[in-house]
């Protein structure tokens, strides 16, 4: 890839997100390049404190709720101008799982999330096209989307929530660009706006406050 390539978004969001999987810290990111994620981020949306959720005793030996985490439901914005292609929305909002067993018995069921295709990987998702290719916005909440396919959106426009749905482990946003949305998609590098400043891509443990 060279820079030319890469497509620069506005950041979709307002409030405080943690960085993961970014792929500043490492190609490719979530280490697999299936569904075009080699470039794909995750944002986890947390409190002042750093934390998306408090630590109890079910966060260490259990599942929880997704409503207790403080991102839930926090407003996805468009991070670009574009037209609705891929809309998906139905799928529930499962128990997040941050303990070592819950996370090692998520992990186990993996492979048959993958079969099952795009549903069950990205969840309740959107994906817009812009003249760069297609900008996928995924684990969105249940029955939070609010654009339809044929819609023009600009950045900022908000279509939907923050959600755990699809393959999560708690409530956070996917971002990536492709090329595709299919299995052998190729990923398309990315950039943030920044106000004054040139495009950049945060790492892994950044906090990103809009």
């Amino acid at each position: 890839m060279t820079p030319s390539e890469t497509v620069v978004l506005s950041l979709p969001f307002t409030g405080r997100w943690l960085v993961q999987n970014s792929p500043a810290s490492r190609v490719p990111s979530h280490g697999t390049t299936l569904f075009g994620s080699s470039y794909a981020i995750d944002f986890v949306p947390v409190g002042a404190d750093g934390r998306s959720a408090p630590r109890t005793v079910r966060s260490l030996l259990g599942t929880e709720s997704p409503e207790g985490f403080v991102g839930f439901g926090r407003s996805i914005l468009s991070p670009v101008s574009g037209e609705v292609v891929r809309v998906h929305d139905g799928e529930v909002d499962h128990v997040a799982r941050r303990s070592v067993g819950a996370l090692l018995g998520y992990a186990l069921t993996q492979p048959s999330r993958v079969r099952r295709g795009a549903g069950a990987v990205a969840g309740n998702h959107v994906a817009i096209r812009c003249d760069r290719g297609l900008v996928l916005l995924a684990h969105l909440r249940a029955g939070s989307v609010t654009v339809r396919v044929g819609d023009l959106v600009v950045p900022g426009d908000r279509i939907g929530d923050c959600g755990n749905s699809g393959n999560s482990t708690e409530p956070h946003l996917h971002l990536q660009v492709s090329d595709t949305l299919e299995r052998d998609a190729r990923g398309i590098p990315m950039a943030f706006q920044r106000s004054g400043q040139q495009p950049w891509m945060p790492h892994d443990g950044d906090i990103v406050t809009v």
